[in-house]
């Protein structure tokens, strides 16, 4: 891959994990910060389910924005846009849409069919 792609792909990893880490600092103070006074029992049910999906959303960002940080280590690293099942390079098009991924499509493919066979 040529530098002038790795650069571009180093700013948009960059800029979604700054994105992510200053969501991720709100939604957690909010969470921190939030706290239910009324005594009805609705009230509370609806905070608490609200504060269980913030969580899981959270959860989902730290995810990726541990792939965003594998992603930028690939790129120091050289492996960048390789395939870790088949060596090949990942399309530009593919990592476009998701710079965070480490399969070209085809294996991709291949690894979606084998867990809908397996019933995953």
């Amino acid at each position: 891959m040529e530098s002038l792609d790795l650069e571009y792909f180093r700013e948009i990893l960059t800029q979604s994990l700054k994105d992510l880490l200053k969501k991720g600092d709100e939604a957690v103070s909010l969470i921190l910060e939030s706290t239910v006074d009324s005594s009805e029992f609705i009230d509370k049910a609806t905070f608490e389910a609200d504060r269980s999906f913030r969580l899981r959303m959270q959860d989902r960002e730290n995810k990726l924005i541990r792939k965003i940080k594998q992603s930028l280590s690939r790129i120091d690293e050289g492996t960048f846009g390789i395939c870790e099942v088949c060596g090949e390079e990942i399309s530009i098009n593919r990592l476009k849409v998701r710079p965070v991924t480490t399969n070209c499509i085809a294996c991709k493919n291949k690894m979606e069919a084998m867990e809908k066979a397996a019933g995953v």
